[in-house]
């Protein structure tokens, strides 16, 4: 039976508990995962079951698109908020800042990246506490985990790892190095590597909470981006259409 959007349900947070729960699992033994969902994220998870998979598990789902969060209070969650990827970086950078035992480690990104991510983060919050920087090798998420990789992160000493693979590869990949990797948080925040690094603009405010964030980066890059938002969203709002008609 084919899946539908009510099979993959993203969590209904309220964006300053969720940063509240993120700082407690920062400072806990536990093995936690966090992936920001868009709604690319969400078809790509019905269409493919190894995304399925890694957002199924992930320990907080988080909606990072509008879209999502009106479709959340359209289900009964009325206090739901959106719980957006370089937002949920400056916030939980903010709320450890000073405190050497928490401490981040940014992979991710092309070359440079991470390396101007950490230098502008830094610059705009005092105290960032740092466990290092890393561009991977570009490529697809394999079937194993990289021993390089582990290693490099585990002697970092780093409580939380924020991947910037890009979605849905980066909830894959920490599906996979969860039980290798030592920190007890990873997050994935996608996009958040460029925009706060000043790699690519970030849409207006009132952009970004009307639901328009979409169109403003289909105008950056349309050869890159024009299915995911074009043929994706179109397909979300078939099947927003197809759950309500069925309940």
């Amino acid at each position: 039976m084919p899946r539908t959007i009510d099979d993959l349900p993203v969590h209904p947070l309220i964006f300053d508990k969720a940063i509240e729960t993120l700082e407690q699992w920062a400072r806990e033994p536990a093995a936690r995962y966090v992936s920001t969902c868009t709604v690319y994220t969400l078809m790509k998870g019905l269409e493919d079951e190894r995304v399925f998979a890694a957002l199924k598990s992930a320990d907080m789902l988080t909606a990072d698109g509008m879209p999502l969060v009106w479709l959340q209070r359209l289900q009964g969650h009325r206090t739901a908020e959106r719980v957006y990827g370089p937002d949920l970086m400056l916030a939980l950078l903010k709320k450890t800042a000073n405190d050497p035992g928490v401490r981040h480690f940014f992979y991710g990104g092309l070359p440079g990246i991470p390396e101007k991510l950490e230098a502008a983060l830094m610059q705009r919050i005092s105290g960032v506490q740092s466990a290092g920087a890393v561009s991977p090798p570009i490529g697809e998420v394999g079937d194993a985990v990289d021993e390089a990789v582990v290693e490099l992160l585990n002697s970092s000493g780093a409580q939380v790892i924020w991947v910037g693979l890009g979605s849905p590869k980066q909830d894959v990949w920490m599906k996979m190095y969860r039980p290798v990797i030592k920190a007890p948080l990873m997050i994935g925040v996608g996009a958040a590597f460029d925009f706060i690094s000043g790699t690519k603009a970030q849409a207006p405010s009132w952009m970004r909470t009307r639901g328009l964030e979409w169109l403003y980066r289909l105008y950056q890059e349309p050869r890159r981006l024009w299915k995911r938002y074009i043929v994706y969203n179109t397909i979300f709002v078939a099947a927003v259409i197809r759950s309500y008609f069925r309940r």
